[in-house]
């Protein structure tokens, strides 16, 4: 049912599989400034041991310890020493993987949404690009770890409309210095929010 909060259950699966399943989904997230609720058109999966480019790939760790589950936890990192990036956890507890979230588009609080990142391109209507995502939804370290499947959370997974397969693409993720060519990034066909890629060596988009 479009609108409702999503199960814990239905997120504790592979995150190739919960990638494919969010798209279309949307992310609200609830403050004293306001809500603002973002359709998702843009996700990347990675895996644990068994993905060089997953921040578990060499083990537990303070950092990832959100990354282990259990799945529909929110995973909040800083990175580059600039911004921060939101992850959905999947699997089961203490078998590591995520779905990074790269893009989206605003339906509500398109106006909050411009004042937290007046410079990016989209005037409040698209958040294109993990750190302008994680701005506009105001999220920080402190979200790290929130319940996605709460429905008292301030942040929650809301299911959307689903997206045929036919308007689903998939490519290289962006930005990882290992699996560059692993094509586990995938977006909505058409959507002005989803990111500009730029290929590394052989990686192609595929569908």
């Amino acid at each position: 049912m479009t609108g409702r909060v999503i199960r814990r259950e239905d997120l504790a699966i592979d995150p190739i599989d919960l990638a494919l399943s969010l798209l279309g989904c949307e992310i609200e997230s609830r403050s004293d400034q306001g809500t603002v609720r973002v359709r998702l058109v843009e996700v990347e999966a990675y895996r644990g041991l068994d993905d060089p480019a997953s921040h578990c790939y060499r083990g537990r760790t303070p950092r990832n310890e959100v990354m282990w589950g259990p799945a529909g936890h929110l995973y909040v990192y800083f990175v580059y020493g600039m911004h921060f990036c939101a992850n959905v956890v999947g699997l089961n507890d203490g078998e590591p993987g995520a779905v990074l979230l790269r893009a989206g588009e605003v339906v509500e609080g398109r106006e909050l949404a411009r004042s937290r990142r007046p410079t990016a391109r989209g005037g409040g209507l698209v958040a294109k690009g993990p750190a302008v995502l994680t701005s506009v939804l105001g999220l920080d370290r402190a979200h790290n770890g929130l319940d996605l499947t709460d429905p008292a959370s301030p942040v929650r997974l809301l299911a959307g409309d689903p997206v045929g397969a036919e308007s689903i693409r998939s490519g290289p993720r962006v930005g990882v210095a290992a699996a560059k060519d692993v094509p586990w990034r995938f977006w909505i066909d058409g959507s002005p929010a989803v990111s500009t890629y730029r290929r590394n060596g052989r990686a192609r988009a595929r569908r």
